[in-house]
């Protein structure tokens, strides 16, 4: 059996991430942190390129993250493939606590030259939406009264917070 690198690990299986191949690290990571809720975690380098971690800062039983890796040319297992986008309708979803924060974010996003779609009222369950463009292609979509935080506190009756 292998040795394990950490000490923790979860009590059954977890959902814990998606992972995008991106072009430029840095220029993601500024996306992400700049126009989303999401924070750097983890940052590293190794002699396959560079790989970062972004997530949501708080409760941590049910951890999720956004997992980007460049990977340099002569070192990319992937090199031969294309590099696959999550567009036009996959996505990544953030769900806002305020319809204006979706209108807030829309704004920022159109000034940014990253706005893909403006807010737009859609019916339920999608609720209220804008979609932004990150700088490899990928939809990043912000919704409001979309129910999936609402949906899954009641089904599985967590307390609101």
């Amino acid at each position: 059996m292998t040795e394990p690198v950490y000490k923790l690990h979860p009590s059954e299986a977890r959902w814990t991430h998606v992972a995008l191949r991106v072009a430029d690290i840095q220029q993601t990571i500024d996306f992400y942190t700049s126009l989303t809720p999401l924070e750097l975690v983890d940052r590293r380098e190794d002699e396959m390129g560079y790989g970062a971690w972004l997530g949501m800062p708080g409760e941590t039983n049910n951890p999720f993250i956004l997992v980007i890796a460049q990977f340099f040319p002569e070192t990319d297992p992937f090199r031969d493939a294309p590099n696959a986008v999550l567009a036009p309708f996959a996505h990544l979803g953030i769900e806002m606590s305020e319809q204006a924060h979706v209108d807030q974010i829309a704004e920022r996003a159109r000034d940014a030259g990253c706005l893909a779609m403006p807010p737009t009222m859609m019916p339920p369950p999608i609720g209220y939406i804008c979609m932004l463009r990150d700088p490899d292609g990928n939809m990043v979509e912000f919704s409001w009264d979309q129910g999936v935080w609402s949906t899954l506190r009641e089904r599985w009756d967590a307390p609101a917070s």
